[in-house]
């Protein structure tokens, strides 16, 4: 994979600025624009998504001119651009003119042109048109001095059900099995006489069709991500005949229409766009930033989208509170972000993001609340300089997050209809975020050789090679933990007979029933009286009892030790979480959806006997991060709370906070919705922003 350089010398700072749609307003507002962002500390603008029409008016002609404007206005403003291709919108007379490009609904239904993402991805008029264009920006564009990324498309997804895609999804069934007897047969299409005896009569899954069969709708969701994905790589590779600037494309993860691991390899920077429903907790946020930066192994990402001040696409759209704006981004940088963005820059008169939160209200004051903000925020991430780019975050703790196992779960039938993959994700993520344990969200395909815990919580599809890699971690000393419905299936959603599959003998546990509980039902996890592992304390050793619900395993032990029992129903005193010793490592099960507390335990003790220690002790909802670079490491603290807090700091050391520039020794107060950003050692200078711009200073003045 190639690497993204976020100390870039072009652009070797925080990137701070957002989407700007200049072809939206007449040209005598650009100018109080680029003022305006000077004064807002914005350094870097994201032009032309969903400009298509603006620039090719008609399938022979180009207008160009507008965007050269708008170009060099920015450059010579000293502002930068992530210039975007228009592909995610086409124009009405390419959707008139060609209809084939147009999507069709999950009944095969042609759809009428409008809306976004509203093409079909298998389309060779769609691509022709798409490449051609990403292909004259680049020619046009490469040397320009205000260009420093690619923004390719705008999020992907929406799946397509028309006759190009199904006698595509055919050519692509044929080049992925033997035979149409070997798809039959790994499709089990036995089953309700549902055999294919031609290739002709294999459809996609349409609504009132073959929904039934799992098979097809889990390799009609493989076959769409890489139809989507190749629209993305025939752009990024026409722009790569002339540019080498980054490429991306904004991701929305966990996002159902798109494996954006799949895409990760395919992408020089992760990109993606933060809108939390307004009642989101903070570590359900943090995961989704984990997410995003598990994507690749690591490594930093961009924060392409986040709204202001508030969103319009939620049922209830409440403005976000003074400092949320500023401690939700630092959550960003704290978990690997180098960028800052927005949607969008100038709220817009019309369409159905009128009311969509902006750094420029309607009323175009730049002593609003929110643009008052926004340049206090630009300002401070001015005077970081390049101080935080390329941090790192080290974590010895993986946690498997796999689309295609969320794509079989969700559409498998039974035990229950909502099988909550990614809410139980999170909820194991979690526990370690309110411990300010380090994760990092891993698939199938990452090493686990740097991990000592990792986690898969309803690995529902598990192969014989990842069984065997996991296999390999834990025999050289690795802790491994399963939860329920892991080890169901195979890649085709064949289920295994004995579950959990290949993990049998590693776990050291079989099932033989999954019990579902209705919404006011519940069990009880019983801890044994007494034990203790070779990884710590057993959790709750004195026989305390959890409410468990949802799904209880029922399961056997065949070498595993019972750490713990069910107390209730007809299955009192059968194993409900287990240890199983393999090679010089052990393996975990928990049977059963657990309560908080019980996960809070049990990995509290994992951890304490695995000696991996929390960032920094602090309150509840009070975040400590870390990110290592090439300068040291980096300690963010944020204060979710909306009271103040004091919290500890480590004895004997004394620290730097980044953002006032102030010594810090022993303890510091955070206010509510408070940061700091501490390093180890002497008061450090601030940086400047680009151009060498300064902070804003005084109270702006209102521009009409």
């Amino acid at each position: 994979m190639r690497r993204y350089d976020p100390a870039n010398p072009k652009a070797p700072f925080i990137w701070h600025g957002g989407d700007y749609n200049p072809e939206q307003w007449p040209r005598e507002t650009w100018d109080e624009d680029v003022q305006l962002m000077q004064e807002a500390q914005c350094n870097v603008l994201t032009l032309g998504v969903f400009s298509w029409v603006s620039l090719q008016p008609d399938e022979e002609v180009f207008t160009f001119d507008w965007l050269d404007a708008i170009m060099d206005k920015l450059a010579e403003a000293g502002r930068f651009v992530c210039l975007a291709t228009p592909t995610a919108a086409q124009p009405a007379w390419m959707s008139q003119r060609y209809p084939d490009v147009l999507k069709s609904d999950a009944t095969g239904r042609r759809r009428h042109h409008g809306g976004r993402q509203n093409f079909c991805p298998s389309s060779p008029i769609y691509r022709r048109f798409a490449t051609q264009i990403a292909s004259k920006l680049a020619e046009r564009y490469h040397a320009h001095p205000a260009l420093v990324a690619w923004h390719v498309s705008n999020e992907y997804g929406g799946h397509c059900y028309c006759a190009v895609c199904a006698a595509a999804f055919r050519f692509w069934l044929q080049s992925r099995y033997d035979s149409l007897d070997d798809l039959n047969e790994r499709w089990w299409n036995r089953f309700w006489g549902h055999t294919y005896t031609d290739w002709s009569q294999i459809e996609p899954p349409y609504q009132d069709g073959e929904t039934g069969q799992h098979a097809l709708r889990l390799d009609y969701n493989r076959f769409q991500n890489e139809m989507f994905l190749a629209c993305f790589t025939g752009e990024r590779d026409a722009i790569r005949q002339f540019s080498e600037a980054p490429v991306t494309t904004n991701s929305m993860a966990p996002f159902w229409d798109i494996d954006y691991r799949v895409w990760a390899r395919e992408m020089d920077v992760i990109s993606w766009d933060n809108y939390p429903a307004p009642d989101s907790h903070p570590s359900a946020i943090a995961f989704r930033h984990d997410l995003h930066r598990g994507l690749r192994d690591g490594q930093p990402f961009l924060l392409m989208e986040q709204t202001p001040s508030s969103q319009n696409w939620q049922p209830i759209n409440a403005l976000q509170r003074p400092g949320q704006l500023r401690l939700r981004s630092y959550q960003a940088i704290a978990h690997g972000a180098e960028s800052v963005m927005y949607f969008q820059w100038r709220r817009s008169r019309g369409g159905s993001e009128k009311f969509h939160g902006a750094v420029v209200e309607h009323g175009r004051r730049a002593d609003a609340r929110v643009f008052r903000e926004v340049a206090t925020l630009g300002a401070e991430l001015a005077s970081l300089g390049n101080r935080t780019l390329g941090g790192m975050t080290p974590a010895r703790v993986g946690i498997f997050f796999d689309w295609e196992s969320w794509w079989a779960l969700e559409g498998s039938i039974g035990p229950v209809a909502n099988k909550r993959y990614v809410e139980t994700v999170r909820q194991h993520y979690a526990a370690f975020w309110r411990r300010n344990v380090a994760v990092d969200i891993i698939d199938k395909d990452t090493d686990l050789g740097g991990y000592s815990l990792v986690i898969a919580p309803m690995l529902y599809m598990v192969t014989p090679l990842l069984a065997g890699r996991i296999a390999d971690f834990v025999s050289q000393g690795g802790t491994f933990l399963a939860t329920y419905l892991s080890g169901i299936a195979d890649a085709n959603d064949l289920v295994y007979e004995g579950y959990p599959g290949p993990l049998r003998s590693l776990l050291g546990i079989r099932s033989e029933e999954i019990d579902a509980l209705m919404p006011d039902q519940s069990n009880q996890l019983v801890m044994s009286e007494t034990g203790r592992s070779p990884e710590g304390p057993v959790p709750g050793a004195s026989g305390k009892a959890y409410r468990c619900m949802r799904l209880c395993d029922l399961i056997h032990s065949e070498g595993a030790e019972v750490l713990a029992t069910y107390g209730a129903d007809f299955y009192a005193g059968r194993p409900a979480l287990t240890r199983n010793v393999y090679g010089d490592g052990a393996a975990y099960y928990l049977a059963c959806e657990v309560e908080d507390g019980g996960l809070d335990d049990l990995y509290g003790d994992l951890l304490a006997g695995l000696q991996i220690h929390p960032i920094l002790t602090t309150p509840a909802d009070v975040e400590a991060t870390a990110r290592v670079n090439e300068q040291g490491t980096l300690l963010y603290l944020l204060n979710h709370r909306t009271e103040p807090v004091t919290i500890t700091l480590p004895a004997g050391q004394g620290f730097t906070d980044l953002l006032t520039n102030t010594a810090v020794k022993e303890t510091l107060m955070l206010p509510a919705s408070g940061v700091a950003i501490l390093v180890e050692g002497e008061r450090l200078t601030p940086g400047t922003g680009p151009s060498g711009s300064a902070p804003p200073s005084g109270d702006p003045a209102p521009l009409r």
